[in-house]
């Protein structure tokens, strides 16, 4: 057996690929529906966006137009579709205006037309059209309420179908009797067409009620707008046989579980063991990272559930209450939560990142921790315990030096992390 690179190579080796397992170069072609007699349409929303619009004009053999929304510094030149960057995770008026112009632009559309929709994570937020009777700020309100209050993704995502005029099915039933045929690229835990950029081209199971059943769990009270529009519950979203989106069809071009197979086989190729945990992991970060590491420490203590090389691969989103007023997203806090329960073990090093190369609002896709992390942080003066408590994992990682910076990575098949054991 191969002896194993450096530890933080080795995890570097997996993060990328895993992102290159997703690139929509690589995905999209493969997916891609035959012509129809009449128009083709392009159309989508979210991080991963712009990159499958010019994988499509690449290898499309007849004509075609469109619009993408993706977010500030995700774009890309495309010749025959027009790209618009706008904001996120909290929208914004490019968003906004973009989205008008989407639902505009498959609007009056024939059965002889084709919609072809790319879809992948950050869609939601890109792809904002305020429901009748609500405005951008309202919007805006809500998203930063729950983007601060723990929510899952699920969750946020089903608010935001029932304050909008295109998700949940709205932007497919807006295209009938145009044929709609979705690529999508999941960031969500299951792979849910429904949650997947809320599901803006496939019909919604769920409902009002359950939106204001979410925002009430999490005692968000505010905009009083968007509350009254939710409790007046009128015009819900397209449901699962629904006719207008008769026809229809949803295709998962790059998923996590992918990604983590990719990974897997780099380790094996290190003479490492990979064990993949799950793709769907959720929680609050800082939970799941004392779980993460206890499973760790029984790999060094007892060789269970292998035994060293071993590294644990998962995915999946993870969630952060926001209680303090530092700086960071979720990858980084898994890890800063890792770093204050391991306290230094030996043999445990670990890499957490965003595939999209952005975690949360910061610069960084995430970090990485190692034996040494307590030690250097106590030498520099950082005291991890409470920069955990103030939700400043990117601070104290940024003064470590463990910041992984990727840049934006034009794909986006949610969080990745890797927890390797060495002999």
């Amino acid at each position: 057996m191969r002896k194993p690179e450096h530890p933080r190579a080795l995890l570097r080796a997996m993060f990328d690929a895993a992102v290159a397992a997703a690139a929509p170069d690589l995905c999209v072609p493969a997916h891609l529906p035959s012509p129809p007699r009449g128009r083709t349409v392009v159309v989508g929303a979210g991080k991963a966006s712009a990159a499958m619009a010019r994988a499509v004009e690449r290898h499309w053999p007849g004509e075609l137009s469109g619009l993408i929304v993706t977010r500030y510094g995700h774009a890309v030149p495309c010749e025959r579709i027009e790209i618009v960057e706008a904001g996120h995770p909290v929208p914004d008026e490019n968003g906004m205006n973009a989205a008008r112009r989407i639902r505009q632009m498959v609007e009056g559309l024939g059965p002889d037309d084709l919609v072809l929709a790319l879809i992948s994570g950050g869609g939601s937020a890109l792809l904002t059209l305020p429901a009748d009777g609500l405005t951008l700020g309202d919007k805006q309100a809500v998203n930063r309420a729950l983007l601060r209050s723990g929510a899952t993704i699920s969750e946020i995502n089903c608010v935001r179908k029932h304050l909008s005029a295109v998700k949940g099915g709205r932007l497919a039933a807006a295209a009938a009797p145009a044929r709609v045929v979705t690529l999508m690229m999941s960031d969500v835990p299951g792979d849910d067409p429904a949650v997947i950029a809320s599901g803006p081209t496939v019909a919604d199971p769920t409902s009002f009620a359950d939106a204001l059943a979410i925002l009430k769990k999490y005692r968000i009270r505010e905009p009083e707008a968007a509350i009254a529009h939710l409790r007046a519950a009128t015009d819900e979203t397209p449901k699962p046989g629904d006719s207008r989106l008769t026809g229809n069809r949803a295709v998962m071009i790059a998923t996590p579980q992918a990604s983590l197979e990719a990974a897997a086989d780099v380790a094996r190729a290190a003479g490492v063991t990979p064990l993949i945990l799950g793709d769907s992991i959720e929680g609050e970060a800082s939970e799941v990272a004392k779980v993460f590491a206890a499973i760790a420490r029984q790999v060094v203590a007892h060789g269970q559930p292998a035994s060293a090389p071993v590294v644990l691969l998962s995915g999946g989103e993870t969630t952060v209450t926001v209680r303090g007023k530092g700086r960071g997203g979720r990858n980084a806090e898994f890890l800063l939560a890792m770093a204050v329960d391991l306290r230094g073990a030996a043999r445990i090093h670990a890499i957490a990142c965003d595939t999209d190369g952005i975690d949360g609002m910061e610069d960084n896709a995430g970090a990485t921790i190692d034996p040494g992390t307590w030690a250097r942080a106590e030498v520099a003066g950082i005291d991890l315990v409470a920069r955990l408590a103030d939700n400043d994992a990117w601070g104290a990682f940024s003064v470590l030096g463990d910041l992984v910076i990727t840049g934006p990575t034009l794909t986006n098949v949610n969080d990745f992390r890797a927890i390797l054991v060495t002999d």
